[in-house]
């Protein structure tokens, strides 16, 4: 008789176990029902942007309901990123990161406002893509050995460029600098447009930049570029070297990827990744993707967590040593 008892309440907890999950399974196999929000933390029309539209495009193809971009910009991605980890965790607002907002920001700044790991959810990982040191043509360093030699010889005598306090471009060259053991004034700019026209001008001679801005001044020949950031060099533009060529190891690449809000059900994120996978695996987003100088990743959430984890990681032991710090 008590074996029978026993054997009954197990049986019972068992569907009462299977009754409480039963709402999710059954919210992520009707998810989506509404349109969903995509907030991108950068303005119209920048790398950002460009990189989650397209994302945006296709998945409203694949889930059968509008993705709606909604910028959301300022304070170098800090504010769209509040803005999605304070959302409905119901899979209805999501959130295109950079390797800014989920790997710096959380360092640089006093107080971002989130966490980049307890805030969010990881989805998938979208793409990565190298930064890359240019010059004005006039400047007399033509490789990037020339140009770690002349600021040796003259330290903080040149300034370079980048697209915003904390930006990748900008940790890129403070890595290079440290890296390379050589001093180097750093110029912040809002944005890689007014950055490009200044060193384009002559008024300032090293820039570090994201490739898609920088690659049609390189090919018109208003800029000379001396290196990529990536440890191999980029497919489409196989004639110019990486940095670590000269500086074995030397890599400081940029990277989208895609978040839920903390607390989103994970067979709403599965669905997701599942369907994400899928299209960065189409012929037609590794093209547009490669034209934007990135490379598409994908893979598991899980993958996805343990990039942010490294990058906090490595970006959080150059801030200390810089002590560099943004209000």
């Amino acid at each position: 008789m008590l074996k029978i008892r026993s054997k009954c309440i197990t049986l019972a907890l068992a569907f009462l176990s299977g009754l409480s999950a039963w709402p999710w399974l059954a919210w992520g196999q009707s998810y989506p029902s509404k349109p969903i929000t995509l907030i991108i933390p950068f303005p119209p029309g920048g790398p950002t942007d460009v990189t989650g539209r397209v994302l945006a495009e296709k998945l409203s193809l694949a889930l059968k309901q509008q993705v709606v971009v909604d910028n959301r910009a300022g304070a170098s991605g800090n504010v769209g990123a509040v803005a999605a980890a304070r959302s409905a965790p119901d899979g209805y607002t999501l959130f295109f990161a950079t390797g800014g907002t989920h790997g710096i920001n959380t360092s640089l700044y006093r107080n971002a406002g989130f966490d980049p790991i307890r805030d969010f959810a990881p989805v998938a990982w979208i793409t990565v893509s190298p930064n890359i040191i240019v010059v004005h043509p006039s400047f007399p360093a033509t490789t990037v050995k020339e140009l770690i030699d002349l600021a040796k010889a003259n330290p903080d005598k040149y300034s370079s460029a980048a697209p915003g306090q904390g930006s990748t471009p900008h940790m890129a060259g403070e890595l290079f600098k440290r890296a390379a053991g050589i001093a180097i004034v750093h110029v912040p700019y809002k944005g890689s447009g007014p950055a490009l026209n200044d060193v384009m001008g002559g008024h300032i001679p090293i820039m570090f930049d994201g490739i898609p801005s920088a690659m049609p001044h390189i090919r018109a020949g208003r800029l000379r570029a001396l290196g990529v950031t990536s440890l191999q060099r980029v497919p489409t533009a196989p004639d110019i070297p990486t940095v670590a060529e000269t500086l074995p190891g030397f890599e400081a690449n940029g990277w989208f990827a895609l978040f839920a809000p903390a607390g989103t059900p994970t067979e709403i994120v599965n669905k997701l990744n599942a369907e994400v996978n899928r299209i960065l695996e189409q012929p037609d987003v590794k093209q547009r993707y490669a034209g934007l100088g990135a490379i598409t990743v994908g893979g598991p959430p899980e993958k996805l967590r343990d990039q942010v984890k490294a990058e906090v990681e490595r970006w959080a032991e150059l801030i200390r040593a810089t002590q560099m710090k943004v209000e």
